[in-house]
């Protein structure tokens, strides 16, 4: 599979030359191992899922630790938590030793707890999703970012059917004792059709039969292993009555349609689910860029209960806000603004209002739509948002001393 470069990889070679430790967590078959591997030739590399080494490093983490060459990927290392406390004191007898350890993990929750309790000033901690439009253009509402699903398109549907067995007996096992797989399955399918969606949880009860607190599990479950991601609020002082709950997204919109049973991006096009996974691709496309610049997420919807909504409310700068609109179609009409223009008037700061559509020629990148608003592609917007921070470069291979 021919590698395409990371945008991470510059943030990625900054942290290792800082600290002595990179943290890399993110979805299972995001690309993490890839990327480290392709940027620290020289580390040494150890896959704690290898039922050999998970044994040596669990029954003599002293000795499988003295063992390491570094610098040294841990791949999977939520698997062996106990590890970080020894990496710890190697880390504490030679502090000014930067870039020697490379620690990844699919389930962010006890990895970062792990991390919080032992690692705390040691390590830089980054979030490596799924491939993005500015990495590929390959990358789809239909197919997603998943590199393999990328490489090797006419084997998508097989590849997420395997993915998400993996996932639920792997992942989810691990992390909880599901014992209801079947309708674990009916309820990712269920999430699937609530993209999009205001979270409610009582919905997600009553067609799968469990509880409240069994749905706020397993939703835990999802966003702890990078399948979901739950877009808060916008709150200010707007004098307005606010819709509090999330908003509801999968991360990558490929899985989102496999869930939904759509097979070709035809079918997509024509599903009454359209606008919801073209809107959650954008969402995932806003949520890589910040993760790629290693920044904080920050994202955002807003919603009265008089039901003025806007898609996503991005923070841009020092007191001003990005208003985004998401729309599947490739044309876009000046009524597209009119919510986000309505806000702004309501707004304390600047603002830039974007309509985000499915543009396919480069004359729709970036075009006036009315008034205080632009009409762009996903590219665009995602170019409009990154101007204002300093660009990254390219990075292939780096010797860490």
């Amino acid at each position: 599979m021919k590698y395409i470069p990371r945008q991470l990889a510059e943030t990625l070679v900054r942290a290792a030359r800082a600290f002595p430790a990179v943290v890399l967590t993110g979805p299972r078959r995001a690309g993490k191992t890839t990327l480290l591997r392709r940027l620290f030739p020289a580390a040494s590399y150890r896959l704690l899922e290898d039922p050999a080494t998970l044994a040596a490093a669990r029954a003599d983490p002293k000795g499988f630790l003295g063992d390491l060459d570094l610098p040294v990927i841990l791949d999977e290392i939520q698997n062996v938590p106990e590890l970080l406390s020894f990496i710890r004191a190697r880390i504490d007898s030679a502090p000014n030793r930067k870039g020697r350890w490379f620690l990844t993990g699919s389930q962010d929750f006890s990895l970062m707890l792990g991390v919080t309790e032992s690692m705390a000033g040691r390590a830089a901690v980054l979030h490596l999703l799924p491939l993005s439009t500015a990495e590929t253009a390959k990358v789809t509402a239909y197919r997603g970012g998943y590199p393999e699903v990328i490489a090797r398109p006419r084997d998508a549907d097989l590849w997420f059917q395997s993915y998400v067995q993996t996932y639920i007996e792997r992942d989810v096992r691990r992390i909880s004792q599901i014992r209801d797989l079947a309708t674990y399955r009916r309820f990712l399918a269920l999430i699937a059709s609530r993209t999009g969606q205001i979270l409610n949880k009582t919905d997600l009860c009553a067609p799968l039969g469990v509880s409240i607190p069994t749905i706020t599990q397993w939703l835990s479950i999802l966003e702890t292993t990078g399948q979901i991601v739950l877009v808060p609020p916008y709150f200010e002082n707007f004098g307005k009555r606010l819709i509090k709950s999330p908003k509801l997204y999968l991360t990558d919109s490929g899985l989102a349609c496999h869930l939904l049973g759509i097979d070709s991006a035809r079918a997509l096009s024509r599903s009454p689910f359209a606008g919801a996974i073209f809107e959650g691709l954008v969402a995932s496309e806003i949520i890589k860029q910040q993760a790629n610049l290693g920044r904080r997420r920050e994202i955002y919807y807003f919603r009265d209960q008089r039901g003025l909504e806007v898609d996503f409310v991005v923070p841009s700068g020092y007191h001003r806000l990005v208003l985004i609109e998401a729309k599947a179609s490739q044309t876009v009409y000046p009524d597209a603004a009119r919510n986000m223009l309505s806000l702004a008037k309501s707004v304390n700061r600047a603002t830039d209002c974007i309509v985000v559509h499915a543009a396919l020629l480069p004359s729709d990148d970036d075009a006036p739509l009315a008034p205080g608003a632009r009409a762009m592609s996903i590219g665009g917007l995602l170019r409009a948002l990154r101007a204002r921070y300093p660009p990254l470069k390219a990075v292939t291979r780096v010797r860490i001393p």
